[in-house]
């Protein structure tokens, strides 16, 4: 056993919504390292929490007609049911609306407070006089100052990017109640973040975050740390201030200090000394696994609070990129934001667990899952090399030598050539440099797939006296294929644990631990994995796709990013009837052709681009024999967006241009005049 002693935490997901694929790259990150580190023999911890509490939790449980405590409990279930099925495994996941955040929110407070790192002062804050509550900025609607844009939040304009203050917006409204706010004063309490600035500049550049991460809170610190509001007024869903009636800790102050509350419930389940990790001269390892998007919370507020609260800082924060699908952001309307649940429902989770390790570096990039390459990758690589070894050789040894492996290993220097790349593999999994690890480990597949292919055990079965050779290169094989297991543990557990009830030598410690099994009974092989099905991959983006609501007052993202289109002519036969159920799910809008090209290889096609209002889309339409692409632009078409996308042979169509007309060149699209009537939506 080693003498490290390790707490890992993941950012908490917030209690508003179902885990999703985004998610999951952060919580199968941590838990690849957290098992590696398990299966070194190292006393790890890995512990997680629900986020509960703030505005939008009270807001959804209200519009729900239930208590905000029914609200979290029934979300915890979820996604701890989604954590289980996806195999990671935290020793603890609790939730921040709970006793033990409660104590330590109050007391880390407290001592901030003693220690002079506390202020108050009053504030002016946008007000709804209807729901008789202050308004976070995300709850204020109304136009850009900037730009003009409609719609846009109190704090910053997705059209042209820039930020302002509530008060600023232009029309504004209340995003819950529809009122006009007004300005009220409140005292509120913030936390002196700036005493702590030489503090943190020392520790930043001390070797705690990632390189790029530390260069970047350089520029926040050299800009000057300013307070930070940590109160909310009632009615709040969180904890109350201590000595403060009617004031609340903001949501971001108890959310990280979650990461103790759930160790310290799982300490009191266990008997572990909870002092031994978190207090002021603790030898244990801290680490915390988040997205970049938190960064600021976590590598300045974070350490600041505990440093002053008289606790340890972290050893280490690695922050991860975000996921994109298919080479752009992850969208409900393409169908590509998919929760943990979708993908379940149609695919095995150790394909996903694969590739994102597969991905995986030390450092804060995005990754990208794209479909074509996740299904290639997982069949070449897990099912073609790795299960493929056992596959190979296990139906000789069954049916040849009753399921029993050689006396002898025939080549014992290649055994332990497999043996010896275990420092190389341990010190990526170590340093997190998951894709390093999954490079090094499909090649020593390859190396064993090369062997097997050079001896030929089919054909020796066929010669006589090769019976003994025959024996001996297939538990090679097997013995081969279990040191990739053990390499492969920490990434797809699942598999492996099926992997071990067929070698029957109990748990797979790592490699170093490992021996040749000789004379060894095998179970009779059955298959560990089989190859990516296409059609779910298209069964999961359909299905995501389907699970949007809209209604007849909201503009509707566009559609799917899967399935196309070519246009639809009339033609005097009248189709089969649909019902009006049906109808209604047509999103129907104006597209304005941006750009028209001519598909290499085809006699009907036209590469359009469309600007549909919300964003732009690729479709290919068989109108080529009425317009020339020259023509096409400015023009307005009728497009349906919520059509899948298509893959053809030329691309991805994400939509269908509507046509009328006969054929040839009678094809008439709409009036050539564009402009403000792009991404109307026909109704």
């Amino acid at each position: 056993m080693s003498e490290r002693k390790i707490l890992v935490t993941s950012a908490l997901p917030y209690a508003n919504g179902p885990i999703h694929l985004g998610h999951l790259v952060e919580y199968i990150q941590t838990d690849i390292w957290v098992r590696y580190q398990k299966q070194r023999g190292v006393r790890c911890y890995y512990v997680c929490a629900d986020d509960t509490h703030g505005t939008p939790i009270m807001l959804r449980a209200d519009k729900e007609g239930i208590t905000p405590e029914a609200l979290i409990a029934k979300v915890w279930e979820q996604h701890t049911a989604d954590f289980n099925d996806f195999g990671v495994a935290f020793d603890h996941y609790h939730s921040t609306h709970s006793e033990e955040n409660k104590v330590f929110s109050s007391l880390i407070y407290t001592r901030l407070r003693e220690a002079g790192h506390i202020s108050s002062r009053t504030i002016t804050q946008a007000y709804d006089p209807l729901k008789e509550m202050f308004l976070p900025d995300r709850f204020i609607k109304g136009d850009c100052p900037k730009c003009g844009a409609h719609e846009q939040y109190g704090d910053s304009c997705e059209v042209c990017g820039a930020t302002y203050s509530p008060t600023e917006l232009k029309n504004a409204v209340s995003a819950i109640s529809g009122v006009k706010p007004i300005e009220k004063d409140s005292e509120h309490y913030f936390f002196k973040l700036a005493d702590f600035t030489d503090l943190l500049k020392d520790w930043i550049t001390a070797g705690h975050l990632q390189s790029e991460v530390s260069n970047k809170l350089k520029e926040w610190l050299e800009a000057g740390l300013h307070d930070w509001d940590i109160s909310r007024d009632a009615p709040y869903f969180g904890f109350e201030i201590p000595d403060a009636p009617g004031k609340y800790f903001y949501v971001w102050l108890d959310a990280p200090i979650g990461y103790m509350a759930s160790f310290k419930y799982l300490c009191d389940q266990q008997g572990i000394d909870f002092n031994e990790f978190w207090s002021k001269d603790s030898t244990a390892e801290l680490y915390h696994f988040i997205g970049k998007d938190i960064i600021y919370f976590h590598a300045l507020f974070w350490p600041a609070m505990l440093h002053g609260a008289h606790l340890r800082m972290p050893t280490a924060i690695f922050a991860h990129g975000f996921l994109t699908v298919n080479g752009e952001k992850m969208s409900k309307s393409r169908g590509t934001f998919i929760t943990a649940r979708t993908y379940l429902d149609h695919l095995n989770p150790s394909y996903l667990r694969y590739y994102f390790a597969a991905k995986l570096s030390a450092g804060v990039d995005d990754i990208d899952l794209n479909f074509d390459d996740f299904s290639q990758r997982v069949n070449s690589d897990l099912v073609g090399k790795v299960v493929n070894i056992a596959s190979r050789c296990s139906g000789f040894i069954s049916k040849r030598f009753a399921g029993e492996l050689s006396p002898d290993c025939v080549e014992p220097a290649l055994f332990a050539e497999f043996i010896a790349s275990h420092e190389r593999i341990a010190g990526h999994y170590e340093s997190r440099e998951f894709g390093k690890a999954m490079r090094e480990i499909m090649a020593l597949a390859d190396k064993a797939n090369h062997y097997i292919d050079e001896q030929k055990p089919w054909l020796l079965a066929k010669e006589a006296g090769q019976e003994e050779r025959l024996h001996a290169v297939c538990s090679l094989g097997i013995n081969l294929f279990r040191v990739l297991m053990a390499y492969l543990k920490p990434v797809v557990p699942d598999m492996v644990a099926a992997a071990e009830v067929f070698l029957q030598s109990g748990d797979l410690l790592w490699v170093t631990e490992l021996q040749p099994l000789l004379s060894h009974k095998i179970n009779e092989f059955t298959p560990l994995m089989t190859r990516v099905d296409n059609d779910k991959i298209a069964a999961i983006v359909a299905a995501s796709t389907a699970t949007l609501e809209k209604t007849p007052t909201q503009v509707t993202a566009p559609a799917s990013k899967t399935n196309p289109v070519t246009s639809v002519k009339l033609d005097t036969a009248i189709a089969d009837t649909i019902d009006f159920e049906s109808f209604a799910k047509i999103d129907l809008r104006v597209g304005e052709i941006i750009n028209a090209e001519e598909v290499e290889g085809s006699d009907k096609l036209l590469k359009l681009t469309l600007n549909i209002g919300i964003e732009t889309r690729t479709i290919f339409s068989g109108i080529k024999t009425a317009y020339s692409p020259d023509a096409l632009i400015g023009r307005l078409t009728l497009v349906i967006v919520n059509l899948a996308p298509r893959k053809m042979r030329f691309g991805i169509s994400e939509g269908m241009v509507l046509a009328a007309g006969p054929g040839g060149q009678d094809i008439w699209l709409l009036s050539p005049d564009a402009g403000a009537y792009a991404g109307l939506r026909v109704s």
